[in-house]
This record gives structure tokens, C-alpha cells and sequence, in this order.
């Protein structure tokens, strides 16, 4: 019975210290776009410009 006064208060210190993680999260933005990000990676991305570093890469033919 003398735990229980221990952990009642500790299970209500941590559920304010949860409520005020949510609260900051919802002030700061992190759930203003929650659709977005799932349907970003069905999107290509558009390909990058390898023609100079493939040129860089490869050697001169020698003549014979």
C-alpha cells in the first residue's frame, strides 16, 4: 500500500510531462501536414545530372 503512494504521483507527473510534449508538438507544427509525407514517396524524383561526373570518370581511347 506504501508503493502506491509513490506511483500515483510519479503516473501523474508523467502524464503532464506527456500532455506538455503533445501540447509543444501541436505549437510547433508537427501535425499541421499529415498527408503529405505518405504520398511524397510514390513521387519520382527527378534525376540528377551524372553527365559531367561520367565524362570525369572515364579515360581518353589511346590511338593505336
Amino acid at each position: 500500500m506504501d508503493l502506491l503512494y509513490a506511483l500515483v504521483p510519479l503516473s501523474l507527473l508523467l502524464l503532464g510531462i506527456a500532455i506538455a510534449v503533445f501540447f509543444w508538438a501541436v505549437r510547433n507544427g508537427q501535425f499541421d501536414d499529415m498527408d503529405s509525407p505518405a504520398h511524397r514517396i510514390l513521387f519520382d524524383d527527378d534525376p540528377a545530372d551524372d553527365t559531367s561526373s561520367a565524362q570525369q570518370d572515364k579515360t581518353p581511347a589511346e590511338k593505336p
